[in-house]
């Protein structure tokens, strides 16, 4: 795998978090293949189970999302796509947001009726060694063998997330979080049978369920603003981006410039930015100094990958002009 997003050569740091998460994708799926079968093996009737499989089996998205998205968007620029295939780690993560939000309405509607219904899930007993054993027991065995990875996992990929600026691997990471805290209420719903609180059951799937729909949510809405062209924000979505502040900073000191104002959108791992900048009277820009803003702007960080500067001589509203420039009016 070259060590690259498009035509952006990756720092040294930013490539050995590629292949770090590369790498933990790969011993996530592994360790999903595990839990999936020997979850199987054990749920029963369980709603609380069989939500917790259900949610194991989409955890299955973003890993494989992730490892797809990096083969294509290592590919350079072509001329039918100009502006390179980032776009593939949106869409990756919208099928991702999507796939979360409709399980998740499914496990509701169905945990919910079982709860209206009042079902009384049985859980039976199994011989072990010639011993009846009940198989709320080997559920809760298997559920707890599940928690320590998830938390792990999580951690080292928000990690990745955030040296990558990779929106898949942080939902991946989130969905590591979803993962344990999964386990945790089917532990609960499994021994709230056992001491004889039928509802448990439903309502641990429930529980389990409205938190696959708030991961669902989240990532969708990220996923289509950032397909939409929104204002570039952190890999969390927390904040607008620095970079954008960067340039406009670094162009606002140059002698020949009045003032500036940058347009940056997210294409995925990288930004690409459209800088407009107001010459001082006198002082029209030469060929050379344009090259030389542009080339320091590339340098002010990995993830500007393509800038466009834009001598004009009023900046358009939506980068801090006045509210009736004519730039602006031409730019709605």
């Amino acid at each position: 795998m070259t060590a690259r997003f498009g035509r952006t050569e990756l720092p040294e740091r930013q490539e050995q978090a590629l292949r770090k998460a590369v790498r933990f994708e790969w011993y996530t799926l592994v360790f999903l293949a595990i839990t999936i079968t020997m979850v199987y093996l054990v749920m029963g009737s369980s709603q609380a189970m069989k939500a917790a499989w259900i949610e194991d089996l989409l955890s299955l998205t973003p890993p494989i999302a992730f490892l797809i998205a990096v083969r294509i968007v290592n590919r350079r620029p072509t001329e039918k796509y100009p502006y390179g295939y980032h776009r593939a780690v949106g869409v990756a993560h919208l099928v991702a947001g999507v796939a979360l939000f409709a399980m998740g309405v499914f496990l509701i509607i169905d945990s919910a009726s079982g709860l209206i219904s009042a079902e009384h899930p049985p859980i039976g007993s199994i011989v072990l060694f010639g011993q009846p054993i009940w198989l709320g027991w080997l559920m809760m065995i298997a559920m707890a063998l599940t928690i320590p990875l998830p938390i792990y996992f999580g951690k080292v990929k928000m990690r990745l997330a955030r040296d990558l600026h990779d929106k898949v691997l942080y939902a991946d990471a989130d969905m590591n979080k979803a993962d344990w805290m999964t386990a945790a209420g089917s532990i609960v719903g499994v021994a709230g049978i056992g001491l004889g609180f039928w509802w448990a059951d439903s309502a641990a799937a429930l529980f389990i369920a409205a938190s696959i729909v708030s991961d669902g949510v989240k990532n969708m809405r990220a996923a289509i603003t950032d397909l939409i062209d929104t204002r570039a924000t952190t890999f969390d979505d927390g904040r607008p981006h620095p970079v954008a502040g960067q340039v406009d900073t670094y162009l606002r000191d140059l002698s020949w410039v009045e003032k500036a104002g940058s347009r940056m959108r997210d294409q995925g791992h990288v930004f690409h930015v459209e800088s407009f900048v107001v010459p001082r009277k006198g002082k029209t820009p030469s060929l050379t100094q344009l090259m030389e803003a542009r080339n320091a702007c590339v340098d002010l960080d990995w993830r500007v990958q393509d800038i466009v500067i834009v001598p004009i001589d009023e900046l358009p509203e939506e980068v801090g002009g006045s509210d009736d420039s004519r730039q602006s009016e031409r730019s709605r």
